[in-house]
Formats: C-alpha cells, structure tokens, sequence
C-alpha cells in the first residue's frame, strides 16, 4: 500500500508556494494553517485533518433549480476573494432529508434554491504530487444518497497516497425521471460536470488529471457502467471500478410510464412546464406513494415492479446510447481498465422476507418473474436441490439484480477486448445477513471499526479479528488499481473466469457462482421495457 511522509513534503512550519495545472495554490502546514488553493471558479480554503488535506462543498455546478430545473448541469459562476470549503455541502432534495435538504438556504422546508452540486476533496499532498485520483459516486438507489455519508469518508483512502473526490448529484425525480422537454439522466450528467471539474482543478490538489479511476456501489456502479458506455464522458477517466452493479436500464417508454404514474399522484402530466412549479417536498412524497405499490405494476412495468426503487438509467439513444453490455461488448470500454464484482448475499439486505417461511408457490412465482425464460421449467431447483424455497427467492433475485448483470458486464468487457478483473465479496460478519449489498464498501473505505463488529449482537465469533484485515487488503488494491491499472491478481477472461474472491484469507480462483453463470449464460441483459405479455421479465 502507497503512503505519504507528509511532514517532509508539506513544511509543517512553513508556507510552500507551488503552481498545478494552471492554477497557484498555496499549501500550508496543517500544524498551523489551512490550505488554500486557486480553482478555475475562485480560491478555495480547507483543513488539515491529521496528515490529509479536506476540502468539503466547493460547487461545481450552478442550482438545479429555478429556470435550471431539470435542465443539464450548468458550471458554476466565479466568486471573489476566499470560499471557505469546511463543511460538506447541503444534500439534494430525497426523502431521508425531507426537513433539511430545503431550509438549508432559506429556512422554509420548500425551498428548492439549495447549493446542492457540491464535491469534495481530500488530499494527502497539495500541489504537484501528480497523484492517482479516484472519484466516488455514491449509492442509493437513484433515490438517495449523499457525499457527506460518514461510511464513505475518503481520509483513509486518501492517506494511501491517492486524492479521493466525492459528489453530490440529482437523485429521485430531479434526476432520473423521463421528464418531456428535459434531458434523461439528469443526475449521470450531474456526474459528468463533477468529472469534467477535476479534470480542470485535480492538478492543484496534488492529483493527476491523466490517471482518475471512477468508483461506485449500487446505483453508483450503475452509473459508472453507464459512464462508461457515453461519448460524453470519454477522455475523463482512465480506470473504473463498479461495485455491485443493478441489472436495471430502463427504456424511454418504460421510464415515461413510471413517471407519468408519479406525475399522476399530483394531477400532473410529466412534463417540465407542469412539474417545474411542484416543490422537490411534492415530489418525494408523490415517488414515496408509488413506490410503496410498485408491486401493483408488475403486469406492465415487469420485474421493475420488484426491485426497490423506480429509477434507474434511461437508454434515450443520445445521452446513453446503448445499455452497458451492448456498448462495452462493442469496444465503449476498450481503453479503459474495469475492475468489477459483487458480494455473494447481495439480497440479502433488501429481503423483507428473510428469517420467514415461504411456499413452493411463491418461490415459484419470483423464479417466473425472474429466471431466464429456458430456466422457467425449474432450472434454479436443479442447480440447487438443497435450496429451500426462501433461499431459491434470495438466489433469483440476488442474480436478475445484481450478481449476474456485474460478471456479464466483465463478459462484455471482454468481447470488447478492454481489461477487466473480476472479484466477488464472501467474507461476512453478521450470521443474518451474510456478505451483504454495500458491505464491500464498508470495507473499501475502512469506515467500518473492530468495535462496530465486536458490538454487534449478531456478529461472528472472530469477525472483529478479520475485519481490518479484508477491509486493508481489498483498500490496498482498489488503490493498486487505481495507481498502476492492475489490482494485483490475474485478469478475467470467459475460460478460466480468473476471480480474486475476499475471505478471512483472499485466494484467486474460478467465479464461485458456477451454478447460477450457468442458468444464466445464454441470457442476454439489456434494457427494461414494458411489458407486453404476463410472465416476461429480466429484461427480454
């Protein structure tokens, strides 16, 4: 693993005047003074926080409201004299912060001016250290989700020798919504002003424009996936890592249906002149309603109805052409480096039914939904005769949603002749949930304490032992990764499906989940459309 001797490089009495990438930047030793540095939009004052620099709010995009709203990200306007950047910037309107994303700015709950495109910065050597730079996009969903999250502080990354970055963007209706008049992937495009920004300034922070790895989980991976199959994205990075990737791309027709459902709930059409005068507030509460009946629309909007959230990306043809694993088996991705994977229980932390008894009938029921067509004859229940019903509905939807669409994303990068390295999560703590969704992030960015383990009533008996360990080995080579484009282990390729697989000892072996790439090879993912017939789901 990379580190730093700051104290040489920083003049911890001092003040060093250095100049990256256009831009002066003044760094000062964090015993004393605050690190200020120069922006294409103005300068900007951090902190030191033990041996990393953190800058925390600086905008990179003008409010998405206003006559901005839903329209595309606009870059932010100059400002004189020095912004201080000490606090995380406000977080875009979702429910989880219904009574604070508003007042921000003005103290009235429907207030929808706030300052919310903001990123971050952390950085263990400003200037011109020329560092690996690695950009995260944080899940939730496409509902919700926020760079502020103390799980996905980047200091410990960053004191491995990279500069880590990480943004607000628009979720929920503001952002993902198939709005008429205004352009699809609204939030994607958020992320695009977010790459586009470090591409102008990451210099002056110590990082290297020429090597930025983008990183997500869950609908953050969704969205790397996505950035890697847009034009408009090409050039901005050079290594991606997708964590935990959702099968879920929607088509316009699939997407407008949503969303007409939740203009429907106001008495409103989907459009931009009838929803620009609805507050953000309306808005997730109106998404809330629908998305609490979403299974209603399982005969039209299949196996979506399913899933818990009602966004997800819209192939439009313009801004995304083309769904992932049609763009990267054509080459979108061949010059970049892919490192992908999933945890092994990726269901398990949305099973409501989980710990319950369930029929044969209603096992049945998902693995029609769900299972490839050839699979519907009870394909699942020979390749696991030992499985209950319960753990064959965790399966199926662990697979449609998540596992399957990462190891054929790593096929397709493949096909498209790019570099691709596989990696699966096995490792776990808790006997309920098992190696759960979002439990590798946890461990990437090493927000997750001995302590947290130890305490938790259902946690392993050695898992407190183990948990630094995997969290520093996979830490250490997402950042090899994003330092030298090779993880460290040998890179995936269809034949020997080469996977580096995180235990309590991490090994490289074949893909672990043999039984289920065999249901589903002959499957092709694509994008979600509506249905036109009872019974067709995962994407045909």
């Amino acid at each position: 693993m990379i580190t730093r001797d700051l104290a040489s490089t920083n003049g911890m009495d001092g003040v060093v005047g250095v100049t990256g990438g256009g831009s002066d930047v003044r760094v000062e030793g964090w015993g004393r003074f605050e690190p200020e540095i120069r922006t294409t939009a103005g300068i900007v004052r951090g902190r030191w926080e033990n041996a990393v620099a953190i800058f925390r709010g600086i905008p990179f995009a003008e409010s998405p409201f206003g006559a901005r709203r839903f329209a595309a990200p606009v870059a932010v306007q100059r400002w004189d004299g020095v912004r201080d950047a000490l606090e995380f910037g406000p977080p875009v309107p979702q429910a989880s912060h219904r009574g604070s994303v508003m007042s921000s700015v003005s103290g009235s709950a429907d207030d929808d001016s706030a300052d919310c495109l903001t990123l971050n910065v952390w950085s263990p050597e400003p200037g011109t250290a020329r560092l690996p730079v690695m950009v995260w996009i944080h899940g939730g969903r496409y509902l919700e989700g926020a760079a502020s999250n103390p799980h996905q502080d980047g200091a410990t990354l960053a004191a491995c020798g990279v500069v880590m970055v990480s943004m607000n963007y628009r979720v929920g209706v503001e952002g993902f919504a198939h709005i008429a008049g205004a352009p699809d992937n609204r939030g994607i495009l958020d992320q695009i002003a977010a790459l586009r920004w470090v591409q102008d300034n990451i210099a002056a922070f110590g990082g290297d424009p020429g090597n930025v790895t983008v990183f997500g989980q869950s609908a953050g991976a969704g969205s790397v996936a996505a950035l890697l199959a847009m034009p408009m994205a090409a050039g901005l990075f050079r290594r991606a890592i997708s964590q935990s990737l959702p099968g879920t791309y929607f088509s316009p027709r699939l997407a407008g249906a949503i969303s007409a459902t939740i203009a429907a709930e106001l008495g409103v059409r989907a459009t931009v002149d009838e929803l620009a005068g609805i507050p953000p507030r309306a808005l997730i509460e109106a998404t809330d309603a629908v998305s609490r009946k979403m299974p209603e629309f399982v005969e039209s909007w299949g196996p979506t109805a399913l899933t818990p959230t009602p966004f997800s990306p819209v192939v439009d043809g313009v801004v995304l052409p083309a769904a992932p694993w049609h763009s990267l088996a054509n080459g979108a991705a061949r010059g970049i480096d892919l490192l992908i994977g999933h945890t092994r229980d990726e269901y398990s932390l949305f099973n409501a039914r989980r710990g319950t008894e369930m029929t044969d009938e209603q096992a049945t029921a998902a693995l029609e939904r769900l299972a490839p067509v050839s699979d519907s004859s009870g394909g699942y229940r020979a390749a696991y005769p030992e499985a209950a019903p319960e753990q064959l509905y965790e399966l199926v939807n662990s697979d449609w949603l998540l596992r399957m669409p990462s190891l054929h994303l790593a096929d397709a990068q493949y096909a498209g002749h790019g570099p691709v390295w596989l990696y699966e999560l096995c490792w776990s703590f808790r006997r309920d949930q098992g190696a759960s969704h979002s439990l590798d992030m946890l461990l990437v960015f090493g927000t997750l304490s001995a302590d947290e383990v130890r305490g938790h009533p259902l946690a392993y008996p050695n898992a407190a032992n183990e948990v630094l360990e995997v969290s520093y080995q996979m830490r250490s080579d997402w950042v090899h990764f994003a330092t030298t484009g090779n993880p460290g282990w040998a890179s995936y390729d269809p034949g020997s499906r080469s996977t580096r697989v995180y235990s309590a000892q991490p090994t490289t072996q074949p893909y672990p989940e043999e039984r289920s790439r065999l249901i589903w090879h002959t499957h092709r993912f694509d994008s979600l459309d509506l249905c036109q017939s009872v019974g067709v789901g995962g994407g045909r």
